[in-house]
């Protein structure tokens, strides 16, 4: 099995980015984490502040993985182009938010991308990724 962490925008400075809300753990050293409790499945992880280069990812491995989780940031509530993306794949996504987006400013509470995907996950800290990855060995 094959699973792809896609995060977007400024993402890459999880453990460093506003703790009281994101926790001091970087996605690295949670990957990592992953990897060694789930050594049946190939991880993998890619970060990007640019739209079109989480497009072209999901275009990329969306016809060959077994799952994506996806963290979108901020792109979550803007991206129309992002959710068509998710649309115009086979591989199923898992959107993650660290946050609780419905306890956070009003703009955060829609997605525009959790309508494209398998299930949405929010408020649950790093362990969103692990609970995303559980949901897509269990539809396998």
């Amino acid at each position: 099995m094959k699973i792809q962490i896609i995060n977007g925008p400024n993402l890459n400075l999880l453990g460093v980015r506003e703790p009281s809300i994101y926790g001091n753990t970087s996605i690295e050293d949670y990957v990592k984490e992953l990897k060694a409790n789930y050594t049946d499945i190939t991880i993998e992880y890619y970060q990007s502040n640019v739209e079109g280069e989480l497009i072209n990812k999901l275009h990329e491995i969306g016809f060959s993985y077994d799952g994506v989780i996806l963290n979108a940031g901020g792109y979550t509530h803007t991206s129309v182009a992002l959710a068509d993306a998710i649309a115009a794949i086979k591989t199923p996504v898992v959107e993650v938010h660290i946050s609780n987006i419905y306890a956070r400013e009003e703009y955060r509470h829609v997605s525009l991308t959790g309508k494209n995907c398998q299930g949405v996950l929010t408020g649950f800290g790093m362990n969103g990724y692990r609970l995303a990855l559980e949901s897509l060995l269990i539809k396998k």
